[in-house]
């Protein structure tokens, strides 16, 4: 379907990444992951012909539909939401425009019949019926398909784009960040749409859960070059830590071969009956390469945030608060009481309020009825969705920027803390109108954390920032003693971070006292998430099973825990097969490299020792695959638990 040949990219003297060979088939589903920098979007733009390699090629082939979106296509807002979406199908959209301009009353009769049969042949006269369908799944209600694209907002207007790649069924599709600006119930249905999708796709997303449910391989862009893996994320996650630790290992060992063997020479090599056996040592250690483990692109910020002193116990109060906008009413009698430590997570689908809310709650937007109530010694930190609201002067930096929040302090302190959110050396001098989307949210929280408020409200944080961001922004807020509000459509961060759950509704508001995955649970279905699905599934199933039936599968469950049990166990002795084997070809290798073996070895004996290494090679590849196949399970197992 797609493959590539020792692909290569650099920007002067910095290579993004080079030597990547992949063949990506139909039927697999891609996500493409690394840092913020690494070279994700550079290498789908080269994928999609956008831009060049510095070497190597792209094999596509001609036959081959293509769909994409990308975070910077050009759009007409005068045009019909339905009719952009409807572009998707390139050609029969353009087969029923021509016909429309050709008219019943055309003498070119046999154009028509030729437009009629191709739009036939493609299911064409479904086509608007498809881009409703598409639309409507990702959040845009039917009413406005016909209404022109310029009265979406921006973010809607990214749900068109990607309803139109998704609408002409290509058979591979490339999607830069699909879940940027997407609901948690348009995440779910997309990811449903990519699960009953058969051709190839390749995803950029930062949205862990997303991936997990969506992909069947995982390309990491990191250490200069583009890794396949088998599996979904957290599959991936694992087996990289773990080649990484193999890797490790087998450079300590043989560290440790070398300083052994350092360490003879040193003793014998003045010694007249040790000395030759010293110098065909020091023969062998010329010889002997140590690999070294390059270093990750990915970095972690340090987010730490810390209350100067502590809120009151009764942090804010939000009573009958109403809003609307013309005729749409978004909030009606919103009551909500946030008390000190608790960690509140907005969710719900986008246009019912959700920003509006904590903007309202800021006193940013005034409620038309209502009030909000802050607690006392409340100091409250905020994080907007427009990170131009705190970073508002384009010609600013990064370092000008923070001293303006701390003016009291030295470079010296204000250098060390833009370091904790991976601002170092010359980076400071940055102008925030050049700031990537990443680099912009991790400032807004360096400030946050300068400012060290008791309450912290955001506004969809986890967006443009990068998985290892991610991870981090999550650690920081669990340790956070203060009080959290947040808005998040990522399902991973709300589980991980809320105490409790706000789901606004079109019928109301929905407030339940735990956390997402008992929210789930209690909710038994599958509007927001998988999970939820096959709970109630499940609980159906043991209702209406047969003893013998749950017999069977009493057993079943008690192999599978056998065989979960037994997973470590078989990896441990699979590796430990790996490096006996490996030692093994090492000890031949070194047998060829003495003085005189070739000479002193009988040809029978060498043949033997040719046959035992080949076939040591094809061993260690086959262990090597079953120990790969062992992780995924654990990794399965691990993710299922």
């Amino acid at each position: 379907m797609l493959s590539t040949q020792r692909l290569a990219k650099s920007y002067g003297a910095r290579t993004l990444f080079e030597d990547v060979s992949l063949e990506l088939d139909a039927g697999s589903r891609y996500g493409l992951v690394g840092a913020n920098g690494s070279g994700k979007s550079t290498l789908m733009n080269i994928l999609l012909g956008r831009d060049a390699p510095s070497e190597g090629s792209v094999m596509i082939p001609k036959r081959v539909r293509v769909g994409a979106l990308s975070q910077d296509q050009f759009l007409e807002d005068q045009e019909r939401i339905v009719d952009v979406a409807a572009k998707g199908d390139a050609a029969v959209f353009a087969a029923l425009r021509e016909l429309h301009a050709l008219g019943e009353s055309s003498a070119d009769g046999l154009r028509i019949s030729e437009l009629e049969e191709l739009i036939r042949a493609h299911d064409g006269y479904t086509l608007e019926a498809r881009a409703s369908w598409v639309l409507s799944g990702l959040g845009i209600a039917a009413e406005l398909h016909r209404e022109p694209l310029s009265v979406l907002s921006g973010g809607f207007k990214l749900r068109v784009l990607l309803a139109q790649a998704l609408i002409g069924g290509p058979e591979l599709l490339l999607l830069d960040e699909p879940t940027n600006h997407l609901d948690i119930i348009s995440i779910r249905w997309l990811e449903k749409f990519l699960a009953d999708y058969r051709g190839c796709a390749v995803i950029i997303s930062h949205d862990q859960r997303f991936l997990d449910n969506v992909a069947t391989h995982v390309l990491d862009v990191d250490y200069g070059t583009v890794t396949k893996y088998t599996g979904n994320y957290s599959a991936f996650v694992v087996q990289k830590a773990a080649e990484r630790e193999r890797r490790q290992r087998e450079i300590d060992k043989t560290e440790a071969l070398i300083a052994h063997k350092r360490e003879y020479v040193e003793r014998f090599r003045y010694k007249a009956s040790k000395a030759s056996q010293a110098q065909s040592i020091l023969k062998q250690l010329d010889k002997i390469e140590v690999d070294e483990l390059e270093d990750s692109s990915r970095r972690a910020p340090n987010f730490r945030f810390v209350a100067e002193r502590p809120s009151g116990k009764d942090v804010l109060e939000i009573k009958d608060v109403a809003k609307s906008y013309g005729e749409k009413r978004v909030l009606d009698k919103l009551s909500l009481e946030l008390r000190r430590g608790e960690r509140l997570g907005v969710i719900g689908p986008n246009g019912l309020g959700k920003s509006t809310l904590l903007r309202i709650a800021m006193g940013h937007l005034a409620p038309d009825k209502g009030g909000v109530r802050w607690g006392h010694e409340a100091r409250v930190g905020y994080f907007a969705q427009d990170h131009s609201e705190v970073l508002s002067d384009p010609d600013a930096t990064a370092l000008s920027i923070m001293e303006a929040v701390k003016p009291s302090e030295t470079v010296a302190f204000v250098r060390s803390h833009l370091g904790r959110v991976l601002f170092t050396g010359e980076t400071v001098h940055k102008r925030v109108g050049s700031l990537s989307g990443g680099e912009a949210a991790r400032l807004v929280f360096g400030t946050l954390m300068a400012q060290q408020p008791n309450v912290l409200v955001l506004d969809e944080p986890t967006n443009h920032l990068d998985i290892e961001s991610i991870d981090a922004l999550v650690e920081a807020l669990r340790a956070f003693e203060g009080t959290i509000l947040f808005v998040s459509h990522d399902r991973r961060f709300v589980a991980d971070v809320a105490t409790r759950i706000l789901e606004l509704r079109p019928e109301g508001p929905n407030f339940f006292p735990g956390t997402f995955a008992e929210y789930l649970e209690k909710q038994g279905d599958d509007h927001l998430d998988a999970e939820s699905a096959s709970i109630r599934a499940k609980r159906a199933a043991a209702d209406n099973t047969d003893p013998a039936e749950k017999r069977r599968a009493y057993e079943e469950q008690k192999k599978r825990r056998n065989r979960i049990a037994q997973l470590p166990k078989l990896r441990d002795k699979v590796l430990a097969d790996i490096e006996t084997a490996e030692a093994r070809r090492r000890a031949i290798d070194e047998l060829y490299g003495q003085d005189g073996f070739y000479e002193k070895t009988s040809k029978a004996e060498l043949e033997k020792l040719e046959r035992e290494h080949q076939s040591l090679g094809e061993r260690i590849a086959a262990m090597m695959l079953e120990w790969e196949q062992l992780e995924e399970e654990i990794a399965r197992e691990s993710a299922a638990g």
